[in-house]
C-alpha cells in the first residue's frame, strides 16, 4: 500500500469514526432520559397505587390529569415538575395521569416526549382504559385537572376546570400543598 494510500484509509476511518460519535452523541439516550417513564396501568392499579402512599412514606400524593391534545395542560406542567423538586422531599407525591388514547401509537410516543422534553422524573401513568373512561372514573369534565390524595389513597380535594365561575391556578394548588405539609409555600410570596 502507498503512502497516499495509508493516508487516504486513515482518513477515511478518522471520518467514519467522527460521523459515528456524532452520531451516538445526537441519537444517544441520555440518562435523566431513563429516569423518565410512562407507565401504562388501568384504573385500578392506579388506585392500588395510590393507597400505596402510606408504605412509601409519603404524606399526600398529588395526582396532575392531562393529555398530549390539551394546551393548557403542556403549558402548566412544568409547576408539576417544580411541586415535585419542591416538596417531594417534604413528602409529597406527584403522579402524572395521562389520559392519552393507549391505542393510537403516535400520541404515547408524543406523551413520552414529552416528559422527557420537561424531566418529568417522578411516576408518570399512562390510564390504559378506553379513551374517555378516565374522565368517568375521576368525575371530571375537562382537563388539567388535580387532586390531591391522603396516605390511604382518599381524595382530599380537587381542582378541576368543570366550574367556568371557578377556575383554579396551580399557585392554588401549591399553597393547599405547601399548607397540608407544614411548610412555606413559595407560590404565596
Amino acid at each position: 500500500m502507498t503512502a497516499r494510500a495509508r493516508l487516504l484509509s486513515m482518513a477515511l476511518l478518522a471520518a467514519s469514526f467522527a460521523l459515528g460519535s456524532a452520531w451516538l452523541t445526537a441519537f444517544a439516550a441520555r440518562p435523566e432520559d431513563s429516569a423518565v417513564k410512562l407507565e401504562s396501568l388501568n384504573w385500578d392499579a392506579f388506585k392500588a397505587r395510590l393507597a400505596q402512599a402510606k408504605a412509601a412514606k409519603y404524606k399526600y400524593t398529588l395526582v396532575d390529569a392531562w393529555s398530549t391534545t390539551c394546551g393548557p395542560c403542556k403549558e402548566n406542567f412544568p409547576h408539576l415538575v417544580e411541586m415535585n423538586q419542591k416538596y417531594g422531599s417534604k413528602g409529597l407525591q406527584v403522579i402524572s395521569l395521562s389520559l392519552d388514547d393507549t391505542t393510537d401509537s403516535k400520541a404515547v410516543e408524543a406523551a413520552k416526549k414529552f416528559l422527557v422534553e420537561k424531566k418529568a422524573t417522578f411516576l408518570n401513568v399512562l390510564l390504559d382504559e378506553e379513551l374517555g373512561v378516565g374522565f368517568e372514573k375521576l368525575n371530571i369534565n375537562a382537563i388539567p385537572a388535580v387532586f390531591l390524595y391522603g396516605p390511604d389513597g382518599k381524595e382530599l380535594q380537587r381542582f378541576t376546570m368543570d366550574d367556568v365561575n371557578n377556575q383554579f391556578t396551580y399557585q392554588q394548588v401549591e399553597e393547599k400543598v405547601a399548607s397540608l405539609l407544614g411548610v412555606k409555600s413559595a407560590a404565596a410570596k
